[in-house]
């Protein structure tokens, strides 16, 4: 596969369909010369060459019209599964289209396209954008819980007689489930997106309770890694959605907000938690939290349909052969002879063969993977610089983390303008070779290497202006310049993510959930060495040691950029065209 799947931004994280209309497809039947009389059906889920445009056209017998049938070009529902099939079933899938005789005529699929009643592209505009900001805010609870316990640490250590450093082990067992999310993708290819996010956020909910009534600090770091892996789903599952609701070249904005919401809540927690902590015993971090999520799930099942396309064409077929008493009918998920086990199986292993056979995917899943334990290791940071050199309480310690905030904001702004930078690299290839407009993989670093000195530079910045005598908006500008880049935002994180998804499309999922894992694997390693480093080194030259890291890895993105198709030719996995 050539050319890229997707153009820009976030990877569109659902399955698309390209379908003809009843009328063409009569038209092909009756310039038809023959037609078979035994149905094959094709293989499911497979993946579309760069090369040519595939379409199964509707086949229904009889004068009654019937739903065109679907070609699936993949299946990516934030971390989906398109790449576990096997890869010898892909490969054949690949070098060869069904032709004629191996189309289904009774594969169901969307009668005229979006304007399909079940479509839930076709749902009214306001809805699909009510839709959007109610799973962003699921997204933002769960991510904002993450960050408003470090606030606790205060009263909680207190209470039970524990020292700071095993409290923050509860922020590291949180992300460590944050890091185990990509296993609600396989169960939501299976299920559908509504029970995945009803269920994972009423086990997130009961997770809480025991976070808020927790008698010992046993009990609460147990709970908070459940809490985590529940509450995942809203990180691994949501990205799909907007690209069920929006096509893709509607979808950049939807993806946007999305995308910010669970970056703005790890900014905010801190905020949130030290008001609540200044005013209130501690527990009560929790009850709002709890109360938020009630909320959330109340919304969620009222508000928020199944949008999974596969899961609707299965309703679709059902009420097809209960109206016409045919059984031939069928969708293209009720065909699969995948199982949920083997399936999950798959999503597991992946990740780690990618880590272990490709260099690129190793390293920038590495630089995510500091720049995500940066900002985790500021949680613990932030309290000791500004209260011991400018005697902030807890809530104006909270106060500080808004320039992170402002910086995710100045950066997700940004984003029509690195697409434009994208399309002008494609054009310009166009010109120069004389073939095709087609992207390359490469195309998405741009954005990664101009965030590379932002992270250096905003790091220094910060660290060396820690000083008493010096104003405190100094280094919180110097931590914003940090955030614009960093991967919590979206300059070096969208870019790596986005390459990811470019360089390896049959294997987007794994390459994405392998990135998860070691990003939340460092964002969890961080905080619990974070506060020896600084109180050992210093406030500025523990922030300088972390900022010649990042200067170490700043060469990378650029090396891709210039060689990074003569790598992926020598690759496994990666496209090499």
């Amino acid at each position: 596969m050539g050319e890229r799947d997707l153009e820009g931004g976030p990877p569109d994280p659902s399955p698309q369909w390209e379908t003809i209309s009843r009328k063409e497809h009569d038209a092909e039947v009756a310039s038809s010369s023959s037609s078979s009389s035994e149905v094959d059906p094709s293989p499911l889920f497979l993946p579309i060459l760069a090369a040519a445009s595939t379409r199964r056209p509707s086949n229904a017998t009889g004068g009654t019209s019937r739903p065109e049938s679907i070609w699936r070009e993949r299946s990516n529902n934030g971390y989906g599964v398109e790449d576990l099939v096997d890869e010898a079933d892909v490969g054949a899938a690949v070098e060869k289209e069904p032709t004629a005789e191996e189309k289904d005529p009774y594969e169901v699929g969307w009668d005229a396209g979006e304007n399909d009643p079940m479509n839930p592209r076709g749902m009214p505009h306001w809805r699909k954008w009510s839709i959007i900001i109610i799973t962003s805010f699921g997204a933002f609870i769960v991510t904002n819980a993450s960050a408003a316990y470090t606030a606790t640490y205060d009263q909680m250590n207190a209470e039970f007689g524990n020292s700071r450093l095993v409290a923050t082990i509860g922020l590291s067992t949180f992300v460590l489930g944050i890091a185990l999310g990509p296993f609600w993708s396989p169960l939501a290819e299976f299920y559908g997106r509504r029970p995945i996010y009803l269920a994972s956020f009423l086990a997130f909910m009961i997770w809480m309770i025991p976070s808020a009534v927790a008698q010992n600090i046993q009990t609460m770091l147990v709970a908070r890694f459940f809490q985590g892996l529940a509450g995942s789903a809203f990180l691994s599952v949501s990205g799909g959605t907007v690209g069920d609701l929006f096509s893709r070249d509607k979808m950049q904005m939807p993806m946007a907000i999305f995308t910010l919401a669970p970056f703005i809540g790890p900014s905010t927690g801190p905020l949130i938690g030290g008001i609540t902590n200044s005013f209130a015993y501690w527990r009560w971090t929790h009850y709002i939290i709890l109360i938020e999520s009630g909320v959330a799930i109340v919304i969620l099942f009222f508000f928020v349909p199944e949008t999974y396309h596969p899961v609707l064409l299965a309703r679709k077929a059902a009420a097809l052969r209960a109206e016409t008493g045919d059984g031939r009918w069928k969708a293209p998920l009720e065909k699969t002879s995948r199982s949920v086990a083997r399936t999950v199986g798959y999503s597991l292993l992946r990740p780690f063969q990618l880590l272990a056979y490709e260099p690129m995917c190793l390293i920038l899943d590495l630089y995510s993977a500091i720049l995500l334990g940066l900002l985790y290791l500021f949680f613990g940071a932030f309290p000791l610089v500004f209260r011991n050199n400018h005697g902030f309480n807890l809530w104006q310690v909270g106060l500080t983390f808004m320039g992170l905030l402002i910086a995710m904001i100045v950066a997700a702004a940004s984003t029509p303008f690195w697409h434009r930078v994208r399309d002008g690299l494609a054009e310009r290839r166009r010109r120069i070779s004389g073939g095709e407009l087609k992207g390359e993989p490469e195309d998405q670093l741009p954005m990664v290497i101009l965030a590379a000195p932002l992270i250096t530079g905003g790091l220094f910045w910060f660290g060396f202006t820690t000083y008493p005598s010096i104003h405190w908006i100094v280094p919180i500008i110097g931590s914003g310049v940090f955030g614009i880049g960093s991967c919590r935002t979206m300059l070096a994180f969208t870019g790596i993510f986005t390459f990811l998804v470019d360089a390896y499309p049959r294997y987007a999922a794994s390459a994405l959930a392998g990135n998860a894992l070691v990003r939340c694997s460092f964002a969890a390693a961080f905080p619990l060495f974070g506060i020896q480093m600084y109180e050992g080194l210093g406030y500025q030259w523990a922030t300088g040691l972390l900022a010649f890291l990042t200067l170490v890895m700043m060469p990378f993105p650029y090396i891709f950029f210039v060689y990074g198709k003569r790598i992926r030719a020598r690759s496994r996995f990666a496209v090499n065209s």
